[in-house]
């Protein structure tokens, strides 16, 4: 069936609402011979201290219970990708759980020289145009990669993180960042912190081979799915020169020609101490945790960091139309272009987000949804750091058409622009954000470190 994917400018309600600015000092203390910065009134008592090398580290304290959630951020995504060599970003946060020249492996020399013998076929792969001779290359890498897998210990790193009692052991690329995931035994901190320093203390790209399958089977099932279709036509129309339109899968042409050498390089260039952050909270004391996050990765090479730079996008004075065919229910997507993390467009999308739909009572829900003017909507927001947006979809009733459903959302847009909601909506949408401060305040502050890389 066809779908309609309508994309349109917005700025009309960005001065409305609340004030911009924070009201929240940050202040500095120390702790021995650390300093860190604090807010006053922040209800996690978050500290945020920066090693020598620059490697930012966010601590707080939850006792609830004897585990610490922790995680390890670095300020690259997609967005990073070498234009003719993406899905880098990604492809590298699944081979940062293959281990090091110490985790890993059986017989790291035997294995190196293989590794190296692989990463140089994988160049010439992928600089030959003849068909025969890529087939040819690609015939010696399969082999070689078989006996490269002989010296490889798989899933070693799950199995030492497992063994100090790990739970959610995980990863995640998006446009912007990467960034590793793990909740551990409050007692077994010390030894999580040493097992993270190695891992990320060296790139070992074994294994590639058959993780590469891994990856590009993820991309054929981005292929398939409408929603993901719908999703990269949106992005396509919204940013046509900005990264942000390619999907952080890469693309596939690139997928079919990786590059050892380029990621390696990706790795040395941003994986360093002063693009990266160590965040912890749970059961711990920060005087302890701060010497423990010292002592394993205070040595942690910094560098100077080299970001690709990225023209502004035109503005966009037209609708955009697209449409993708799918095999599943139609629907309607409309999208509006803002300006990035950390601006005010950024800042008050959170809150009409809310006022447009909460579940109860936003304007789609009152006006769309509770009426059966649609057989079903949303309204979500990206808040990106170049860039955010905001989103409005609907699916037609029985006999609907897309062109309604359009109109239908239009119009709850127009209502917004124009202030007729009640008041009690902007005082409801605050209470509720407050509700969830004690997750969103300490998420917010780390989002601050991963948005402003060139602001340091």
């Amino acid at each position: 069936m066809k779908k309609l994917l309508s994309v349109l400018t917005i700025s009309f309600f960005i001065a409305l609402f609340y004030p911009t600015k924070s009201n929240a000092q940050t202040k500095t203390a120390t702790d021995g011979e650390f300093t860190y910065e604090y807010v006053e009134n922040d209800p996690l008592n978050a500290r945020v201290y920066t090693l020598k090398n620059g490697l930012k580290v966010y601590l707080s304290v939850n006792k609830d219970e004897p585990r610490i959630y922790g995680t390890i951020s670095t300020r690259a995504g997609s967005k990073d990708d070498p234009r003719d060599a993406t899905g880098l970003a990604h492809y590298l946060e699944h081979m940062l759980f293959k281990g090091t020249d110490k985790i890993g492996t059986t017989n790291w020399e035997a294995e190196k020289k293989l590794l190296d013998k692989i990463e140089e076929l994988y160049e010439k792969h992928r600089l030959e145009t003849n068909p025969e001779v890529k087939k040819a290359i690609y015939k010696q890498i399969d082999s070689i990669s078989f006996i490269a897998s002989g010296y490889a210990a798989p899933n070693e790193y799950d199995k030492m993180v497992s063994s100090l009692g790990a739970k959610g052991t995980n990863a995640f690329t998006s446009s912007d960042q990467t960034t590793y995931l793990n909740d551990i035994p409050a007692n077994e901190l010390e030894k999580w912190l040493e097992l993270e320093a190695e891992r990320f203390r060296m790139c070992v790209l074994r294994l590639f081979h058959t993780e590469l399958e891994a990856v590009y089977e993820e991309f054929n099932m981005s292929q398939d799915r409408d929603g993901s279709k719908v999703y990269e036509t949106m992005l396509q129309a919204l940013f046509p020169t900005h990264p942000y339109h390619i999907s952080t899968i890469g693309l596939g042409e690139h997928l079919k020609n990786p590059s050892m050498t380029r990621i390696y390089e990706f790795f040395n260039n941003f994986y360093v101490a002063n693009n990266m952050a160590v965040v912890l909270a749970g059961d711990l004391d920060p005087s302890t945790t701060i010497r423990l996050v010292n002592k394993y990765f205070g040595n942690m090479r910094a560098g100077d960091v080299k970001r690709p730079t990225h023209a502004p996008e035109k503005n966009l004075e037209a609708p955009i139309v697209k449409e993708v065919n799918g095999t599943e229910a139609e629907y309607v997507q409309i999208a509006y272009r803002f300006d990035g993390a950390g601006s005010d467009d950024a800042l008050k999308l959170r809150l009409v987000d809310a006022i447009v739909q909460n579940g109860k009572c936003g304007i789609m829900d009152l006006n769309l949804l509770q009426k059966q003017q649609i057989l079903d909507g949303g309204c979500y927001y990206m808040a990106m750091n170049d860039y955010s947006t905001l989103v409005f979809t609907g699916t037609p009733r029985e006999g609907q058409t897309l062109e309604a459903v359009k109109d239908l959302l239009l119009e709850q847009v127009e209502q917004l622009k124009q202030g007729k909601f009640e008041n009690w909506l902007i005082d409801a949408s605050l209470r509720n954000f407050k509700l969830r401060e004690r997750c969103l305040v300490f998420h917010f502050r780390l989002r601050a470190f991963l948005d402003n890389s060139d602001a340091e």
